[in-house]
């Protein structure tokens, strides 16, 4: 009788146990995709560790009953392409597939590649100052035999180095004037370098609430200035595109510039220069750096982990989990140069109106067609996946994309800092085909991505290389949530939402912008807000924000005109409440009908700054953020208070 209730007992927690068993594939970058993905014999990849999961789930293991586990120890895995995920590696409810970090583990999904054997430059380098030829190492590259390797981007130990160009730190020149009619533009010339000599050069130029990188095609001196001339498409684009364009005014000074990557402005402690031809790479060391044991890092793709569904077979039931993703470039304003129009979206073709007037809106004066920057990750229609505890850093664009077509997904929990563009990135904006300024409204609703959770996440030092890109951006969207994050130092506005300026009714709906904390914000551009809004969006919440400390940018095209709320073009329908900003300095910029303001500014209760930003419990991820003091603060005039 015993020893059959042992067999029966046995018997039930053998049933019980096996219910609860879950598939495990383990990965480690000193593992081998020849192994099984055991714990003792895992995968070297995640490729491989998602190709297994794929088969299970194909055969219909039972292991995976209750969901397959990719444990990934910690190290760099280096990607020569980006991590397809498809389809066919969905998860369900009650089985998902987690890709996460091993207990304590730091693992790190990297696009870049370490350049090392740098050496102390030894030989006359045409261009570069006589006087610092000393101080210059110089490091071979060999990162392919097929093609020249080209970056925009380098960190060593850690930290973001910089492009050579021809002024000092943060400060930048002035240009003379634009020519629109012949595309050109003149510039004050330098007097202690060859200014003429810029084949491969680009100019960066500062105009109201975007910049552009154009290719310099021809510099021309005459007397103490210089005529610059650009390539196409950008020259093209830069001198019709009406808004926002170069800024001439007596008043505040012309737009500001600096020009950049060629050998004559390598110049000071943490610059580099790529020669592409010749694959040398040059770099300035500061006093601290010994390049015999340096960290350099350059990145070589730009897309990390690429998760694409269809339409009607999204993929779904994924997460990440405790994944660092870092090092990737963006290669298109070497290739295009960039002029875009707004939030980092390039333009791909735009020009004035002869005529004023569109379907839509019978007063627009312009037309444009834009493109979208690349993503560190990018997702295209998908359900319930999710980011959690996870970090981008280092990344020369867009953060993390939810592009179109997604719906019940999460970022949550993550932190987003050194970024060059956008950290966090929702919906459709416009299609190439689309132009920018129509209401979208889609046939097929499953393109729109709905009830989006974007909560507890901290961003920080973001839109660092494109400045007029934004902390958290959001297109057309609905139902989505973007709540308890906390956002500084970012060059242009902190959360953004809606696209279009239209009044007209379209996609844009019930969405809820809660108890998030932006600060320090407008590093660099103006005619901005802490939360900005763009067209109709029925349904839409933002309450118990707080909005404080806008940085004074120093070559504004207008020095007032910075904003802890910007209501622009066609917002309408917009509930707007209970948030805390130090005044009620607000813009409301042909807004449509609908909005509510109600008990917002500086009188509302404290205890809306104390529980904005990140939840108590997730305040240890406020480590990571980095404050820069020595930029000034505006304050609000006693009228504003």
């Amino acid at each position: 009788m015993k020893r059959l209730q042992f067999i029966l007992s046995f018997l039930l927690i053998s049933l019980f146990s096996s219910t609860l068993s879950a598939a495990e594939i383990w990965v480690s970058i000193n593992g081998s995709d020849k192994n099984s993905g055991t714990i003792t014999h895992p995968f070297a990849t995640i490729d491989a560790a998602l190709r297994k999961a794929r088969e299970l789930r194909r055969l219909n293991d039972a292991t995976v009953q209750n969901g397959i586990f990719i444990h990934v120890s910690g190290g760099v895995y280096q990607r020569y392409e980006p991590l397809f995920i498809r389809p066919e590696d969905s998860g369900t409810e009650t089985s998902p597939t987690i890709i996460q970090a091993v207990n304590g583990a730091n693992p790190i999904i990297s696009g870049g590649i370490q350049i090392k054997n740098w050496q102390r430059l030894k030989s006359t380098v045409q261009g570069l100052h006589k006087s610092i030829k000393d101080k210059i190492w110089v490091a071979d590259l060999s990162y392919s035999a097929n093609q020249l390797f080209n970056c925009r981007q380098l960190w060593v130990n850690g930290s973001k180095a910089t492009r050579a160009k021809n002024t000092s730190a943060d400060s930048m020149l002035r240009i003379l004037s634009w020519n629109h009619a012949d595309e050109t533009c003149w510039i004050p010339a330098a007097k202690e370098e060859d200014i003429t000599q810029l084949q491969g050069a680009e100019m960066f130029i500062h105009q109201w609430w975007a910049i552009a990188t154009l290719r310099i095609k021809s510099a021309k001196k005459i007397g103490d200035s210089v005529l610059l001339s650009f390539h196409q498409p950008e020259s093209k684009i830069q001198s019709e595109h009406p808004w926002p364009a170069p800024w001439i005014s007596k008043e505040t000074g012309n737009s500001a510039f600096y020009l950049t990557n060629a050998i004559q402005f390598l110049n000071e402690p943490g610059e580099w220069f790529l020669d592409v031809k010749n694959q040398k790479m040059y770099y300035y060391p500061h006093a601290n750096e010994n390049m015999e044991t340096a960290e350099v890092i350059a990145p070589a793709i730009e897309t990390l982990v690429n998760v694409e569904g269809t339409i009607d077979n999204p993929v779904h039931h994924i997460s990440f989990q405790g994944i660092q993703f870092q090092h990737t470039t963006w290669m298109r304003p070497s290739n295009y140069g960039h002029v875009p129009l707004q939030a980092g979206m390039y333009l791909l073709d735009a020009y004035k109106l002869k005529i004023p007037g569109t379907e839509d809106k019978r007063g627009l004066e312009n037309q444009a067609w834009i493109g979208r920057p690349k993503a560190a990750v990018n997702l295209s229609y998908t359900h319930h996946t999710s980011f959690i505890n996870c970090v981008f850093q280092h990344l020369a664009s867009t953060g993390i994309d939810y592009v179109r077509g997604a719906s019940y997904d999460k970022i949550e929990r993550n932190v987003f800092k050194d970024i060059g563009g956008t950290a966090i990135q929702l919906g459709v904006y416009s299609d190439e085909a689309f132009e920018t300024h129509l209401p979208y409204s889609p046939t097929d609703e499953r393109e729109i991505c709905k009830h989006l959770q974007v909560t507890n996440n901290v961003v920080n030092n973001v839109a660092n290389e494109d400045w007029g890109c934004v902390g958290i951006s959001a297109g057309y969207v609905q139902n989505t949530l973007i709540q308890y994050n906390d956002v500084s130092d970012v060059s242009y506005s902190g959360i953004c939402v809606g696209w279009g300026w239209t009044k007209t009714i379209n996609a844009l709906k019930n969405n809820k912008i809660l108890n998030n904390q932006v600060t320090r914000y407008a590093k660099h551009m103006y005619d901005v807000g802490g939360l900005y809004t763009l067209s109709a969006q029925p349904g839409t919440l933002i309450a118990n924000n707080y909005i404080d400390s806008i940085y004074k940018a120093p070559y504004a095209h207008d020095p007032n005109h910075w904003f802890y709320f910007y209501l622009d073009e066609g917002s309408a329908y917009i509930t707007i409440q209970n948030n805390w900003c130090p005044s009620e300095k607000v813009m409301r910029n042909s807004n449509g009908p609908g909005n509510t303001w109600e008990n917002n500014g500086p009188s509302v209760s404290d205890t809306v700054k104390m529980n904005a930003g990140l939840q108590q419990k997730f305040n240890h991820l406020l480590k990571y953020k980095n404050a820069y003091n020595n930029w000034p603060i505006n304050t609000p005039s006693k009228k504003q208070l």
